[in-house]
């Protein structure tokens, strides 16, 4: 069995959420191997605690380069962390020869079932990206990017390293949270690629890539094995934006932003808050006081509130203060 390769990043406040996506990866994909950019010393200490065996763990200090340190000081977390997205997957096929295919993922997902549609459908591609596939009430959002970068692979060829390369090249040079001249963030300059690349493939998969901005437009049902179908296909996985762990043990899902159209589907939610409940139990006996990433609830209620309720002029004015 070939193993299939993916990369992904986070810090000790993203841990738990990191570590689920990692052990839920796994569970459905038994020959994945993931190298994990660690963003502090923490997140270092912490894996390799775990005893993930199919985790290699890499050093910022390793993959900061003159052009990312230059860049740094420029940019809040989340930015530099979008800016290092597409550098960190360069960076591991660089150091890594024997890798033929790697994936990027965000951290904040969870998986529901096996991946093997995913790269049945992928085939010989040299490129795979996946679309937001907004609900026609959040179409007007597409202006921000019509793909997302959650899952972003790259095949060693010609192509897919030249697409690898200029997307890490723009990123260094812009990558902020806001429109721009036809960019944001890291996610925009993927418009372009069907148009670029011809072996640029769109996944289709409808239980790919599931979050809360299309949702709504699905019909969700559970079979007896507790498996999630949507659409009457098997979820493959779920990105979990906005998703805090709260410092009360309980946990915020969702702004009324989303909900007020279409309640969350709730058993997708319920199996990632059982996963974290359980990690946390596990990292706690490794280090019983952890409580990073868990949020205050009164800095919560609060940041919902301004998201919902605030107009995004205000809103981009006030992330760099309360990181909404």
């Amino acid at each position: 069995m070939s193993k299939k390769n993916f990369c992904t990043l986070f810090d000790s406040n993203y841990l738990l959420k990191g570590v689920a996506m990692l052990q839920s990866l796994k569970k459905y994909c038994p020959d994945a191997h993931v190298y994990v950019l660690c963003m502090d010393s923490k997140t270092q200490e912490i894996l390799g605690r775990l005893s993930l065996t199919f985790v290699t763990c890499v050093l910022l200090a390793d993959v900061e380069d003159e052009d990312l340190l230059r860049v740094k000081k420029d940019r809040d977390v989340a930015e530099y962390c979008w800016t290092l997205s597409s550098c960190f997957t360069w960076y591991v096929l660089q150091k890594n020869s024997s890798i033929e295919f790697l994936t990027y993922l965000d951290a904040d997902l969870l998986f529901y079932s096996s991946v093997s549609p995913i790269f049945d459908e992928i085939g010989c591609s040299s490129i795979a990206i996946i679309e937001h596939r907004f609900t026609p009430r959040l179409k007007s959002l597409e202006v921000n990017g019509r793909f997302c970068v959650e899952w972003v692979s790259f095949r060693r060829n010609e192509e897919g390293l030249a697409c690898l390369s200029k997307w890490r090249d723009q990123c260094i040079e812009w990558c902020y949270y806001r429109l721009e001249e036809n960019r944001m963030g890291d996610q925009k300059y993927l418009d372009e690629w069907p148009n670029l690349y011809p072996s640029c493939h769109i996944i289709q998969h409808i239980g790919a890539g599931v979050a809360p901005w299309n949702y709504a437009q699905y019909k969700f049902d559970i079979e007896r094995g507790d498996n999630i179908f949507v659409d009457d296909v098997p979820l493959i996985f779920y990105h979990f934006h906005q998703f805090q762990l709260l410092n009360n043990g309980r946990f915020d899902r969702l702004s009324k932003f989303y909900t007020d159209e279409c309640t969350e589907p709730s058993p997708i939610y319920l199996a990632y808050e059982k996963a974290l409940e359980n990690l946390l139990k596990t990292v706690r006996d490794i280090e019983p006081y952890f409580s990073l990433g868990l949020k205050p609830v009164l800095i919560i209620d609060l940041r919902r509130w301004i998201q919902y309720f605030f107009p995004s002029v205000v809103k981009n004015a006030l992330r760099r203060v309360i990181k909404l």
